[in-house]
């Protein structure tokens, strides 16, 4: 069935004329096809040089059991989907097996991750760009998502730009925010989490990534790993720990990432280097996620057990 993004699709009192796999497919489409399209998928430099590549998209339940894992074992601040979909429209009265969390990673493109590569204690031009206007592109994507979802029929939201998101600190793991995009992703298929703590994809570890709350049927994209480290070549092969070595701020150790460390770093060192160097009022490092052999692949090529 063809879905132009310019043509409405059916909402949810026409749910049982449109089927899941082709809403799925609606949304994967759509969301592409802004990535190819839109202006603000730019680096705004001289090149005007694309910011992110072809995206991934993957489905969750709102009420898959590992939302409330990482709830409970996370702690707060996290919410679970139903919590921020109930919090965002008080009146509703959606169940968590009624929602579906849209996910999406967006991969730098080449040239940015081989320019920050060759970057040893601060970041390259290319990513403190990407970096800042990327964080642009995500929320203007966010934006066009809940949009083509409300005109077809949908109620939507993006967790990340709610008035009630936030940064708390979690007991067990430290720095932790009400909702976490690499989480979302991990839920709905896209990667596993590194030594770092960066979300490793088939795309790679280079990525940003960004989601959408709607009340909508959509089958869950299969996760093709049970194991949330399946990427990883420290845990799965104990080799590598390229990472340990790439970052400059001693965060990365074969114990994991230290937040506070690697935040210390960013707002004390690398924000006012951007600011400086480049004239962005930014922070930005990258060094875990570029330079290793998770950068723009899996390295892991056996299919995780």
């Amino acid at each position: 069935m063809k879905h132009p993004e310019d043509e409405q699709v059916p909402g949810q009192e026409n749910d049982q004329k449109l089927p899941a796999q082709d809403l799925a497919a609606w949304l994967t489409e759509s969301i592409r096809k802004f990535c190819r399209n839109s202006p603000e998928n730019s680096l705004q430099n001289a090149a005007h040089d694309r910011a992110f590549d072809e995206p991934l998209v993957g489905f969750s339940s709102g009420a898959d059991p590992l939302y409330a894992f990482l709830q409970k074992d996370i702690g707060a601040p996290l919410m679970t989907p139903a919590e921020i979909f109930r919090r965002s429209f008080p009146e509703t009265d959606a169940t968590a097996e009624e929602l579906t969390v849209i996910s999406w990673a967006l991969p730098h493109i080449p040239a940015t991750i081989a320019d920050n590569a060759d970057r040893r204690f601060l970041p390259s031009e290319r990513w403190a760009r990407a970096k800042h206007f990327g964080a642009g592109f995500v929320k203007e994507l966010s934006r066009h998502v809940v949009s083509l979802l409300e005109e077809a029929g949908y109620v939507a939201v993006a967790p990340q730009y709610t008035s009630f998101w936030s940064v708390g600190m979690s007991k067990k793991y430290g720095l932790a925010s009400a909702w976490s995009e690499r989480h979302a992703a991990h839920v709905s298929g896209l990667g596993t989490f590194g030594l770092c703590d960066g979300l490793i994809t088939q795309k790679g570890k280079a990525i940003i990534c960004g989601s959408v709350i709607a009340r909508i049927a959509v089958p869950p994209t299969p996760r093709p790993y049970m194991d949330h480290h399946a990427y990883c070549l420290h845990y799965t092969n104990e080799t590598c720990g390229k990472c340990i070595t790439r970052c400059p701020a001693r965060a990365v150790s074969k114990k994991g990432h230290n937040k506070l460390v690697c935040n210390a770093y960013l707002m004390g060192i690398t924000k006012p280097y951007v600011k400086l160097r480049y004239g962005i009022d930014d922070y930005g490092c990258g060094m875990c996620q570029t330079g290793v052999p998770c950068d723009s692949r899996n390295p892991v090529r056996r299919t995780p057990r």
